[in-house]
């Protein structure tokens, strides 16, 4: 099919590569996305008179017809064709003749793309949340098991005070908890339509924005049309900013752990179907996945970066600036994907070692505690710590397990309120499986597809 915007001349081959660059790979991530939001679009189109009841009939046929290729990777987006929403299009018109020349009645490509990406942001962003809070029940399970066990806990990684490794995995799962939260809470954001801003500033015709809103499962309609465009790039960067929250937990917890099963401390084993080995030395078994996870939150952060960096100085209105926001988006919120996905399977095979935890809590361990024995005898904190300090010497070992049941505040070792943890998060999961089923009810609607899903991972 010629180009949306095809003119009385052709293109420069090396501008068509020069502007067209991968969109025309990566838009196969969007090819359900847009199928349905031109399914949405027609049915507006009937509502208004443009279409005829058997055209939009005809129209939704082929739509679906086009969601199913995709779904058996069949589905062809050629470089000519620059990207999905002409491919899809262009089936349309090969299949439908003047039918398909009517569905881009009142749309730009830019809200076209707009709305696909929102359908599949929308999406992805409670898929995240629903994975991270998957990855932190995994977490609470594992510190409930080991609730008890202590660890040596750690400031400016040298010895500090007596910990659990219950402690230390909760630690990590209620930060995943929160970030799932703020996943949820920007997804109110995305949870708006923005089609029928066509190019920044309407159509004049009667289009019926709050219908085609609701087709999709939309909760609201982006209300100005040029705010609608001038959110794009923007909406992509938080989203992101939230996946390099996730990446960053994620980044720290991978650090620990290549410490801790360092031989040298021992706390724990990776699942050795985990590691990797060396090529020159038989008796390595790399924990690669931990340190890739390292750089992948480096390559998540640089995801959102290119993002600001592409939208930070444009005018008001459409900037084709905005088609160098898609790729980063696409491959920052993949890799967040796998980078959860991982850690969860991780954590769910760590062999613990309680006897070298346990050994590693050494005298010096215990000095702080020393100072508070003091302390609730009647001594001043100040010339309780000048003594213990002055006399760490005479610091004994106490028995790990006795110090973690002296900490009966809320939220130390002795008081974790893990099933205060557990049952947030499972609230949580249960909102996600709720949002989704919204979108997913509106999906079968619009193509009569059940289990239809706009992200396929």
């Amino acid at each position: 099919m010629a180009k949306l915007w095809q003119k009385n001349y052709t293109l420069d081959d090396l501008m068509q590569h020069f502007t067209v660059r991968t969109d025309y790979i990566l838009d196969q991530e969007l090819v359900i996305s847009d199928a349905l939001a031109s399914c949405a679009h027609a049915r507006g189109l009937e509502r208004i008179g443009i279409l005829k009841k058997e055209e939009l009939e005809k129209l939704e046929s082929g739509l679906k017809e086009i969601v199913s290729l995709r779904l058996e990777n069949n589905f062809e987006i050629n470089e000519a064709d620059e990207d999905c929403h002409t491919a899809i299009e262009g089936y349309l018109t090969k299949k439908l003749g003047d039918i398909g020349k009517k569905i881009h009645t009142g749309r730009s490509r830019n809200d076209q793309v707009q709305t696909a990406l929102r359908i599949y942001m929308r999406e992805v962003s409670v898929r995240l949340a629903h994975e991270t809070l998957g990855f932190a029940s995994e977490l609470l399970d594992f510190s409930r098991k080991y609730e008890g066990v202590p660890m040596p806990g750690r400031t400016h990684m040298q010895i500090a005070m007596p910990s659990s490794v219950g402690l230390w995995a909760a630690s990590f799962a209620e930060e995943l908890i929160d970030e799932a939260r703020l996943m949820l809470d920007m997804n109110r954001l995305l949870d708006q339509s923005p089609l029928g801003s066509a190019a920044s500033y309407g159509a004049p015709i009667p289009l019926d924005r709050e219908f085609t809103a609701e087709q999709m499962g939309f909760g609201k309609v982006q209300n100005n049309v040029l705010y609608a465009n001038n959110s794009r790039g923007k909406f992509e960067a938080i989203l992101l900013d939230q996946c390099n929250y996730i990446a960053l937990t994620i980044s720290k917890l991978s650090q620990d752990l290549i410490l801790f099963t360092l031989p040298e401390f021992g706390y724990f084993s990776l699942p050795v179907e985990l590691t990797t080995g060396s090529s020159i030395m038989p008796q390595k078994k790399n924990p690669d996945g931990l340190e890739l996870a390292r750089s992948r939150s480096a390559l998540i952060d640089s995801c959102a970066q290119r993002v600001k960096n592409s939208i930070r100085s444009l005018p008001s209105g459409y900037n084709r600036d905005f088609q160098d926001t898609k790729e980063p988006l696409i491959e920052g919120v993949k890799e967040t994907w796998a980078l959860v996905s991982i850690m969860k399977r991780m954590v769910s095979g760590l062999i613990v070692h309680e006897d070298r935890l346990v050994k590693a809590c050494v005298p010096e361990l215990y000095a702080t505690d020393k100072v508070f024995d003091k302390v609730m005898k009647g001594g001043t904190f100040r010339d309780s710590y000048k003594s213990v300090g002055l006399n760490l010497e005479d610091v004994e070992r106490e028995d790990p397990y006795e110090a973690l049941k002296k900490r009966t505040s809320t939220g130390t070792s002795g008081k974790l309120n893990l099933d205060t943890d557990m049952k947030i998060c499972k609230e949580l999961i249960n909102e996600c499986d709720d949002r989704l089923d919204v979108y997913f009810k509106a999906y079968s609607k619009l193509l009569c597809l059940d289990g239809l899903c706009a992200v396929n991972w």
